[in-house]
């Protein structure tokens, strides 16, 4: 969103002496600003109690643990947690390359690869930083003028920023799944509003049918693929190749970042512009399905119930989300009384700390 009002605020400077282009060097120096002011708050930031821990730094982990925390008991709590956590990360000694090896042949780290894959992946191919990088030239391709198009990409990170706030509340009370499931259609017919509008001949119902379809693709985009992806990555992996994990989907998520900025201008040329918003419609379309085949629930899961969740095969997870779709339709919209099927998943839960709790040897859990 600052980068946009960079560009309008230095878009009139003018030419000097010494040489031209002065606005568009203004624009790019300005990024430094909000980098240096990051620079000086980093000494403020509270140190990893993971990495205090790991350094035989208990009591300093408790202290930067309270920061984070609203008590002292949740953060001993917690503090303890990481402590054991940590113990039993160090007990299984695996060499890197043996780890990146079974992270694609163990079942349950296979899944949490496809499962972040297609977070990553997808918050790509869903066409957003197709707009975010080309914004000002789609908005000139519409028929906006040069400063008319600026604004509209200002207008673009403001709804950007804006909507990825609620992103905050709904992103565990109604889960990492059904974000997606429901943000994908949605941002498929808004692509598909934008492309159409490009074949509209009178300027004011292009400009408007475009413009339209771009800010609620947006709405949409910011509070369900724009967080999930990095939250997601980061609870799908066990702890001992958490790291190999996150840097997989983060290699996945910029890969193919480069693959949009680097084809869409040619796609563009060959495709027109409602061919190139169909193509990413299409796309969003094919995200919904992936998400509802091959996309468990992580909200609310410890690690031993995300063992459970990762460990069920893909096609087993796969058969039984379009059984639970189909008779969500059947209720929802024919109206029909059609039994639901039981859970796929039943989590065993271990108690160490209060004897009560080991009454409680199996939990079932539907996502």
């Amino acid at each position: 969103m600052l980068g946009y009002v960079a560009c309008l605020a230095f878009y009139h400077v003018p030419d000097k002496s010494f040489g031209s282009g002065l606005n568009w060097r203004l624009m790019l120096g300005l990024a430094c600003l909000p980098a240096i002011f990051i620079l000086f708050q980093v000494p403020f930031v509270p140190e990893s109690p993971r990495w205090l821990m790991g350094k035989g730094r208990h009591r300093e982990a408790f202290e930067s643990l309270e920061q984070m925390r609203y008590e002292r008991i949740a953060a001993a709590r917690d503090c303890f947690y990481q402590y054991v956590l940590l113990q039993e990360e160090e007990g299984y000694d695996v060499p890197t390359w043996k780890r990146v090896i079974e992270m694609f042949t163990i079942r349950r780290n296979r899944n949490a690869v496809i499962g972040s894959w297609i977070v990553m992946f997808m918050q790509q191919f869903c066409g957003i930083n197709v707009i975010a990088y080309y914004s000002s030239s789609i908005f000139l391709n519409a028929g906006f003028s040069e400063i008319s198009a600026l604004l509209s990409s200002w207008g673009f990170g403001m709804i950007n920023f804006t909507f990825a706030i609620p992103a905050f509340f709904t992103i565990d009370r109604f889960g990492r799944r059904n974000l997606l499931l429901f943000a994908f259609p949605c941002m498929c017919a808004m692509l598909l509003v934008a492309g159409f509008g490009f074949l509209i001949n009178d300027t004011q119902g292009k400009l408007g049918m475009v413009t339209t379809g771009v800010y609620l693709f947006t709405c949409f985009y910011s509070s369900s693929e724009g967080p999930v992806p990095f939250a997601y990555s980061a609870e799908a992996f066990p702890l001992y190749i958490r790291d190999l994990g996150m840097a997989w989907a983060t290699a996945t998520c910029w890969f193919f970042n480069f693959m949009l900025a680097f084809t869409w201008p040619r796609m563009m040329r060959a495709m027109s512009p409602t061919g190139a918003f169909g193509f990413y419609a299409a796309w969003n379309a094919i995200g919904f399905f992936l998400v509802l085949w091959f996309l468990p629930e992580t909200k609310n899961l410890t690690l031993e119930e995300l063992d459970d969740v990762f460990a069920v095969p893909m096609y087993k997870h796969a058969i039984y989300r379009t059984r639970t779709f189909l008779n969500g339709v059947s209720k929802r919209v024919l109206h029909k009384d059609v039994k639901d099927p039981p859970p796929i998943y039943s989590h065993q839960r271990m108690a160490v700390t209060n004897p009560e709790w080991n009454e409680k040897v199996e939990v079932d859990h539907e996502e």
